[in-house]
C-alpha cells in the first residue's frame, strides 16, 4: 500500500511501524539478553522466531491509539514478586488492583501469580523455575497475554516473550492504553500519544532484514542499509517533537487562561484523589458539571472547572483533576505536567478519598507522592472521606485519624453543606484581616472589596468608609494606599 503523507509531513504510523509495542510477535534474526542478567538457566534457549499465540495485547484490532488492540476479551494471568521487606498483602492488593485496570482495558483476569524473591530477577523478573510454571499455567487456561504488575525492562519483556511464548506486558503498559481510550480533548489525546511513545522507544524491535534498505556503494565502500528499526525509531522520535511542539502552543494557552482567572481575584480549588475515589461526581454535585461518571478506574481525563458559590457569598473556581494511582507511570506524569498545574496554582486541595477502598491510607500516601513529584506538596488540603454511604466505618476512621478532615457521600449529598463551610472556612484562613479607608467618591474600590474578599465590618466616617475585610495578599498590595496604619492583622 502506498503511504500517504500525515498533515504534520510524517508517515502514517500503522500497526506495521510501531513494531516494538508490546505484543509485537513477528520473526526476528536474533536474540538479546540483559548482559547484566543472570544467564546460566537461558542456555538452552534459541535465537529463533516467536510462534504467535492467538490473542495478546497488540495482535489483533483495528486502529487503536492504544497500546493494546483486542476485538474479544482475553485471557490474562497476573503476576506479582514481594521484595524481601514487603508484605504478601501488599503485592495481593495491587494484583487485585490490577485485575482492574485490566477489566477496563477491556479483558479478564483469569488466573494469578505471586512470587517472594530478594529481588526481581534482573533477566526474566521471575525465577526460572517460576517462569516454567507460569508457562504451563498459561497453557492450562489458554492465556492470550501475562500482565506483570512492575514495570518490565526492554530486555525482560523480550525473554519472558520467548520462554512464555506469548505476549508479556506490565501495569505501566495497561494504565498507557486506558489512557488512550479515555483521551478526548486535543490537548489530552497529545498527553497520552507522547507518553507511550516515550514507553515505546526502548522497546522497539526490528523486523530482521527483510524490511531493511539494500546496501550501497562499490566494493569495498559499501555499507550496510539503513536498518527496519532505525526507520521506525526517526518516525517515532519526529512524532514525539511534533506533539512536544502542540503541547507547547496549549500551554501558552493555558497560561494566559491562568493569568485572566488570576485578575478576576477569585480562589482556586482542585479536587485531587485516587482515581475512582468519586471525584468527578463531587464536581457534579457543587457545581452541576455533567462530567461523566462511571464506576471505573479513570473514567474522565480531562480537566474541567467551573464557577462554585460558597455560603459564605464567596466565589470560587472548582477544578476536577486526572485521578492518580499506585505506580503511575512517570512518562504520564511528564505529559500531564502542564494540566496538573492547575493544582500546584490551586489555593486549597479538596483531596477526596475513598472510604470504603481495602487501605484507603495507601491510597492518600499515593497521592501525595504525586503531589510531591509534581511540586504541590505544600499547597493546603483539605481530606474528604467520600463514599460515606459505602463505607461509614472506614469514614470515621478517617475523621480520627485525620484532624479537620469531612465526611460526605458526593453520591447521596450527604455532608456536603459541611464540606462546603469548611472550604470556605479554609480559604478565609488564607486571608488577612485589614482595615481600609475609601473615599466616598472611590465606590470602585468599595465594589472590588465586596468582589474580592469578604466584608465583616463597614462604617461610614468623615474621611470616608471605614471597611474590615479579610483579603489575600495580592488585594492588600493593590489597596495599599487605602490601607489603615498598622493593618493587615492576622486573621
Amino acid at each position: 500500500m502506498p503511504e500517504r503523507p500525515d498533515d504534520d509531513g510524517l508517515d502514517p504510523l500503522d500497526a506495521d511501524d510501531l513494531v516494538g509495542a508490546p505484543g509485537f510477535q513477528d520473526g526476528y534474526d536474533e536474540y538479546v539478553f540483559d548482559p547484566d542478567g543472570d544467564l546460566d538457566h537461558l542456555d538452552e534457549v534459541e535465537a529463533r522466531p516467536v510462534e504467535s499465540h492467538r490473542g495478546a495485547f497488540g495482535d489483533f484490532g483495528g486502529e487503536s491509539s492504544g497500546l493494546i488492540d483486542r476485538t474479544f476479551r482475553e485471557k490474562i494471568v497476573l503476576v506479582g514478586v514481594t521484595p524481601q521487606g514487603d508484605d504478601e498483602e501488599d503485592t495481593a492488593r495491587h494484583l487485585d488492583e490490577l485485575a482492574l485496570l485490566v477489566d477496563t482495558a477491556g479483558a479478564d483476569a483469569v488466573a494469578r501469580v505471586e512470587q517472594r524473591r530478594q529481588a526481581p530477577d534482573p533477566a526474566t523478573y521471575l525465577g526460572s523455575g517460576k517462569v516454567a510454571e507460569l508457562k504451563e499455567l498459561c497453557e492450562a487456561v489458554d492465556a492470550d497475554t501475562v500482565v506483570f504488575d512492575d514495570e518490565l525492562s526492554p530486555a525482560q519483556q523480550r525473554n519472558l516473550e520467548k520462554l512464555l511464548g506469548r505476549t508479556a506486558i506490565d501495569r505501566t503498559a495497561v494504565i498507557l492504553d486506558i489512557f488512550g481510550q479515555n483521551a478526548h480533548s486535543l490537548e489530552g489525546k497529545a498527553q497520552v500519544e507522547l507518553a507511550q511513545i516515550r514507553y515505546r522507544l526502548p522497546r522497539l524491535r526490528g523486523k530482521g532484514k527483510s524490511l531493511s534498505q539494500q546496501r550501497g556503494g562499490i566494493g569495498a565502500r559499501q555499507g550496510g542499509g539503513e536498518t527496519q528499526l532505525e526507520v521506525d525509531r526517526r518516525k517515532l522520535l519526529r512524532r514525539m517533537h511534533k506533539l512536544e511542539a502542540d503541547l507547547r502552543d496549549i500551554q501558552r494557552v493555558r497560561t494566559t487562561q491562568a493569568k485572566a482567572r488570576q485578575r478576576s481575584r477569585l480562589h482556586r480549588v482542585a479536587i485531587v484523589g485516587y482515581t475512582n475515589a468519586g471525584k468527578s461526581t463531587l464536581l457534579n454535585r457543587l457545581t452541576d458539571a455533567g462530567v461523566l461518571v462511571e464506576d471505573r478506574l479513570f473514567a474522565t481525563l480531562d480537566a474541567t472547572t467551573r464557577r462554585l458559590q460558597l455560603p459564605g457569598g464567596e466565589t470560587v473556581l472548582v477544578t476536577d483533576t486526572v485521578g492518580f494511582i499506585t505506580k503511575l507511570p512517570t512518562q504520564l506524569v511528564e505529559a500531564f505536567k502542564s494540566t496538573l498545574e492547575v493544582v500546584v496554582d490551586a489555593d486549597l486541595l479538596v483531596h477526596v478519598v475513598d472510604a470504603s477502598a481495602p487501605d484507603p491510607e495507601e491510597n492518600i500516601f499515593a497521592v501525595d507522592q504525586v503531589l510531591q513529584e509534581i511540586g504541590a506538596g505544600a499547597v493546603p488540603q483539605l481530606l474528604v472521606a467520600n463514599k460515606l454511604d459505602a463505607g461509614p466505618e472506614g469514614a470515621k476512621r478517617l475523621l480520627v485519624d485525620h484532624a479537620g478532615s469531612v465526611a460526605i457521600s458526593a453520591r447521596t449529598g450527604e455532608g456536603v453543606d459541611d464540606l462546603l463551610r469548611t472550604i470556605g472556612d479554609r480559604l478565609r484562613g488564607l486571608s488577612v484581616i485589614t482595615e481600609l479607608v475609601v473615599p466616598f467618591d472611590r465606590g470602585d474600590v468599595l465594589a472590588s472589596l465586596h468582589r474580592e474578599g469578604e466584608v465583616l465590618v463597614e462604617t461610614a466616617t468623615d474621611d470616608g468608609m471605614r471597611v474590615r475585610a479579610r483579603l489575600d495578599d495580592a488585594s492588600v498590595s493593590r489597596l495599599r494606599e487605602f490601607v489603615v496604619a498598622g493593618s493587615p492583622g492576622p486573621a
